[in-house]
């Protein structure tokens, strides 16, 4: 993890959130703990959507492209009208994993626990710490964000057609399929 992240903020760009493994990033970014598959269920996935949607509202950023997979997700977005996209990613972070909490938790110090279980083992966490994002800054780079973004679950083995894929942006560029978050074409 590099020790000096240096974040380009306020230039009107789109920003590209990369994931561990892809060909464009060696770090793990918004991915699950341990990139365990935390959002391997269709309920999962569907609580991030809706976050997702629940927090573009609430701070004002235009969401040009997304998918959730089981172990990490890629968004591609605006600049916020309020805060940063750190301040997005956090509060969509936060509000993905509340919703993920199983049980109450014990409360003990004044600490609650967040309990997480990948199988039988519980986690102390539901995401991996930090994000890493791309300036996104022509056309050309644009496109080849979203073709990454909606081959993923394709070359993952997940689906065999993106339009399969309910969890990306995917059938708003397409025309098939019903759009789980409003897209922003124009930005």
């Amino acid at each position: 993890m590099p020790r000096k992240l240096k974040r380009y903020y306020g230039r009107g760009d789109l920003h590209f959130n990369l994931s561990a493994g892809s060909k464009w990033s060696p770090h793990p970014t918004f991915s699950c703990y341990r990139r365990f598959a935390l959002l391997g269920s269709a309920r999962a996935r569907n609580i991030f959507v809706r976050a997702l949607e629940a927090v573009r509202r609430k701070y004002g950023f235009a969401v040009v492209g997304f998918v959730v997979m089981p172990n990490h997700v890629h968004l591609l977005i605006g600049e916020p009208k309020i805060g940063t996209p750190s301040t997005v990613v956090h509060s969509l972070k936060l509000r993905v994993s509340k919703k993920m909490r199983r049980g109450k938790g014990h409360q003990s110090s004044g600490q609650r626990t967040l309990p997480f279980r990948e199988g039988e083992t519980e986690l102390p966490q539901f995401w991996q710490k930090r994000f890493y994002d791309f300036n996104v800054y022509s056309a050309a780079k644009r496109r080849g964000k979203l073709e990454y973004m909606h081959r993923n679950p394709v070359t993952r083995g997940l689906v065999r057609d993106a339009k399969d894929w309910v969890w990306s942006s995917y059938s708003s560029y397409s025309g098939r399929g019903t759009p789980m978050v409003e897209i922003d074409f124009a930005y």
